[in-house]
């Protein structure tokens, strides 16, 4: 009886140590795992994002292309235009952040008080990087782009003959121009097109920065001319006409990651520029289709995006 007892007690013991054994290899399993959803294993980063769609896109790409490689993610979207997220930049509110290299350039040209009179992408690349605060980088830009673009109905192209910039000047003292209310201040706004086209608008209505206000407004007349991005599928689908700017007031603008040095490394450094070399802007266009015209999530197209590149 005794035998039979110690018998079975020493069968449950195994049984135990060899459970306790499928626990550990399967924990183990789960923990290398989980480097594809924010760990922590490589560190951790702050991704930030402009007030726009597109800008959030991007910046979850980056976000899930990060975790994908182990890094543990915070997201803080939606702060608002280049002069606010490019201060919470500087004072370390955020990490990482996607930009638009012509623009961006434009920015700290301004803080530092220097010029560039950049018109070519690797250019104005090269320029973007000279002119960076010491302690932020740029990855590598990709080659999608997406810029301001000015838009016109087909009604108002037609009635005033408007088939570029240019065509304005004669009659912009009669229009109405829409667009966010950076748009007054920036080189690429109001201030360029006065500077290097001459051109002076009746007034600008401030709306939202090329979304659907700027877009609903231009449709339905409340302005004449609206400043819309060039990715963004409404004027494909509302038939607007977009004017040529042959002088290059809106300078090209790759998209390219811009961090702090401090952050952006090793790991970092690869799982950003992988995302750069297969960015397009016909695939940037595409995504933002599904998210303005067929409405799906934001994660759910950047998970798609990256599965697919």
């Amino acid at each position: 009886m005794k035998k039979s007892l110690r018998r079975s007690l020493t069968a449950v013991a195994l049984l135990a140590v060899t459970a306790l054994g499928l626990t550990a290899c399967a924990s183990s399993g789960d923990v290398s795992g989980s480097n594809n959803k924010s760990s922590g294993s490589s560190g951790s980063i702050t991704i930030g994002s402009a007030n726009f769609p597109e800008s959030q896109l991007l910046a979850e790409i980056y976000a899930q292309a990060l975790e994908g490689k182990g890094y543990k993610v915070t997201r803080n979207f939606n702060i608002g235009s280049r002069e606010v997220y490019l201060k919470a930049l500087k004072d370390g509110s955020i990490d990482l952040i996607p930009e638009y290299t012509g623009n961006t350039l434009n920015y700290y040209v301004a803080q530092n008080g220097t010029t560039s009179d950049a018109t070519d992408p690797d250019q104005i690349y090269a320029d973007l990087k000279k002119n960076l605060p010491k302690e932020l980088t740029v990855l590598d830009k990709s080659a999608a782009e997406d810029k301001d673009s000015l838009v016109v109905t087909k009604e108002t192209a037609d009635k005033y003959k408007l088939k570029s910039i240019e065509d304005l000047k004669p009659v912009a003292g009669d229009l109405i121009m829409g667009a966010g209310p950076e748009f007054e201040t920036r080189k690429a706004g109001l201030v360029g097109l006065k500077d290097i086209y001459g051109i002076v608008f009746k007034s600008m209505t401030t709306l939202d920065a090329g979304g659907p206000l700027t877009v609903n407004a231009v449709k339905d007349g409340s302005v004449d001319v609206g400043d819309i991005f060039s990715t963004d599928p409404a004027i494909e689908e509302n038939h607007f006409v977009t004017l040529t700017d042959p002088k290059n007031v809106f300078t090209p603008q790759n998209v390219v990651p811009l961090g702090t040095k401090a952050k952006l490394k090793g790991k970092a450094v690869d799982a950003l520029n992988a995302v750069s070399k297969s960015l397009t802007t016909d695939k940037l266009k595409s995504m933002m289709k599904e998210i303005s015209i067929d409405k799906a999530d934001i994660d759910t197209v950047a998970k798609k995006y990256l599965k697919d590149n």
